[in-house]
């Protein structure tokens, strides 16, 4: 009698000392992780929709060879059609009745400004908002929001560095979608020309995601006699905007946003011949850079594409960072163990270094509590009528969520 009641004892003790069971926290049981994600498969920025198909496609990879820690990852990835109050929407089912673990990489500047509040408010974690603008990592106003890519400020910033080297007497005109996006963007520049913006920015001209062309704003744009443009524009616009411009002769030094830098996406529908010599940056290694070709994180991009996105264009960027961005939310689900909590799925994502496939040679991953902005390099490239080319050093900007 003593020895079982002594088993019984220590049976219970064990329970007691075990840790708080995962499967106690909304979205994780002992099988599976759900992850939810709102992303632009339709409407104008379509072309980003190649993210959540390489995501949706990486998780599949994952779990074939066992998930994370034995755990299967369900990415339910909606099409919101990049329509804010559609993004809201999708995101309260996610939560409310998908009962997602957290959101993962939902797409877009707008979508993502406008879920923020509800997500921090419900205390939901917004992993690596897929946007630029410097407020994805206010960790004081939004603790449990954070971004994933360099700033659009610190690439205006960047930009700016570029042009004073190369023309410091340039006359720029700018070309912004007008939402935080582009606003980011134009802060960028104007914080690094400090008092010559008055004098060097000549023109600005914005349009909205609804407007079915930027070609008017081009030649304004020309009129001002700029001979320095910085094209902060999503896909569709920044191939129309490369058309127009060389088709009524302008031919400016032309800088454009690396949401945009795509061959497949952008050049190709602006014309391959109209795009040659443009200026861009980029973080990671470009498919379409044939200095890659025998590179082991492009053998491993290639095998993972022909294999589960085949027929799948390889080229395309958006694939690219669709499959970098989930590969990071693997190394962060890895990062938290067993402790899968969405308190500790901010404090792990809070203390990265780490480094993820086909990042550029010395750039990785690097957070702490007091810096939310897991990537601050950047390479400039320049289009040769085939592929972007690097040339430089790593540049880095300064992050400013104000």
């Amino acid at each position: 009698m003593r020895n079982r009641t002594m088993l019984a004892a220590l049976a219970m003790l064990a329970l007691v000392a075990r840790p708080f069971p995962a499967a106690a926290e909304t979205g994780v049981t002992d099988t599976e992780i759900k992850l939810g994600q709102t992303i632009a498969y339709s409407g104008p920025a379509s072309a980003y929709g190649n993210f959540g198909k390489a995501e949706v496609a990486y998780m599949r990879m994952v779990n074939d060879r066992g998930g994370v820690n034995g755990r299967k990852i369900n990415l339910i990835s909606v099409d919101d059609g990049y329509l804010p109050p559609r993004s809201l929407e999708q995101t309260r089912k996610l939560v409310e009745q998908d009962k997602v673990f957290f959101i993962f990489a939902p797409l877009g500047t707008a979508p993502n400004v406008v879920i923020r509040k509800y997500l921090n408010d419900h205390r939901v974690p917004q992993i690596f908002a897929t946007s630029g603008i410097a407020t994805f990592g206010d960790y004081k106003h939004f603790p449990w929001t954070i971004g994933w890519q360099p700033t659009y400020e610190i690439e205006g910033q960047i930009f700016t560095k570029y042009v004073l080297k190369e023309r410091p007497n340039a006359k720029i005109a700018i070309l912004y979608q007008n939402d935080d996006l582009g606003k980011d963007y134009v802060r960028g520049i104007q914080r690094e020309l400090g008092d010559r913006a008055k004098s060097m920015i000549v023109g600005m001209q914005s349009y909205e995601v609804t407007d079915p062309t930027v070609d008017s704003q081009i030649v304004a744009l020309q009129a001002t006699g700029a001979d320095t443009f910085v094209d902060v524009s999503t896909p569709k616009f920044a191939a129309q905007a490369i058309r127009k411009a060389y088709d009524i002769g302008w031919h400016p030094l032309h800088v454009l946003s690396y949401a945009s830098a795509a061959v497949n996406a952008v050049m190709k529908p602006a014309g391959v011949d109209k795009a040659v010599g443009i200026i861009s940056s980029t973080y990671f290694k470009d498919p379409t850079d044939p200095r890659w070709a025998n590179d082991p994180d492009f053998r491993e991009y290639t095998a993972f594409m022909e294999k589960y996105l085949p027929g799948a264009d390889k080229s395309d960027i958006f694939y690219t960072v669709g499959y970098m961005m989930a590969a990071s939310v693997v190394k962060l689900l890895e990062q938290c163990g067993n402790d899968l909590t969405r308190e500790n799925v901010m404090r792990q994502v809070a203390h990265l270094d780490v480094r993820v496939p086909m990042l550029l040679p010395g750039i990785k991953l690097q957070t702490s509590p007091t810096d939310f902005y897991p990537m601050k390099s950047l390479q400039l490239e320049r289009f040769d009528g085939k592929s972007f080319v690097l040339f430089g050093e790593p540049m880095q900007g300064t992050p400013n969520p104000q």
